[in-house]
């Protein structure tokens, strides 16, 4: 594979994790949250750290099943229909407009420009909602492959947050007027 191959746009499309593959994969059940999203999801979906994030986004959900269309999804490949990592926003925009991204790509497909298309791809979703004033990343600061991501698309440094488990977190913002429209 040439390095034209690994910087090539990816093509993907968003496959939506309802409320009971969520709870599937919150629960280590990889069978049964691939049968209720209808792709095969890779194990990074059942790892420590999906799980966790999975239940927390499963009770979310529960609590106001109108924030499902924001919520995480998985990255399918196209043409070849492979899982290649997980994407979506936090919630729906807050009292102030404001949205925040996030996104893993399967550690077989990093470094392939799957990030970059996935963001890309929220980045125009979010573009296209009036109710999106601004959008967030909060990217750790040992992260260089999010943090060499999200470069280039206008993110401007607003801020940094600490704590026990992640460390420093460098916090990033865009307006929506500066977002991709296409």
């Amino acid at each position: 594979m040439n390095n034209e191959t690994l910087c090539a746009p990816r093509r993907i499309r968003f496959v939506e994790l309802n409320a009971k593959a969520l709870r599937a994969l919150a629960d280590g059940d990889l069978a049964g949250g691939s049968a209720e999203a209808g792709v095969a999801l890779d194990e990074h979906f059942v790892s420590d750290r999906a799980r966790w994030i999975f239940d927390y986004r499963a009770k979310q959900l529960a609590a106001d099943p109108s924030a499902a269309p924001w919520l995480t999804r998985a990255a399918v490949s196209e043409p070849d229909g492979t899982v290649v990592g997980d994407a979506g926003f936090h919630g729906p925009p807050d009292e102030s407009g404001m949205v925040e991204v996030g996104f893993t790509v399967v550690p077989g497909h990093r470094r392939r420009g799957y990030a970059r298309s996935m963001l890309r791809a929220l980045l125009v979703r979010a573009a296209s909602e009036p109710g999106v004033s601004t959008v967030r990343a909060r990217i750790r600061s040992d992260n260089a492959a999010s943090l060499a991501t999200i470069a280039g698309f206008g993110f401007t440094r607003v801020g940094e947050q600490g704590n026990e488990t992640d460390g420093i977190v460098f916090v990033f913002e865009i307006p929506a007027a500066a977002l991709p429209t296409a």
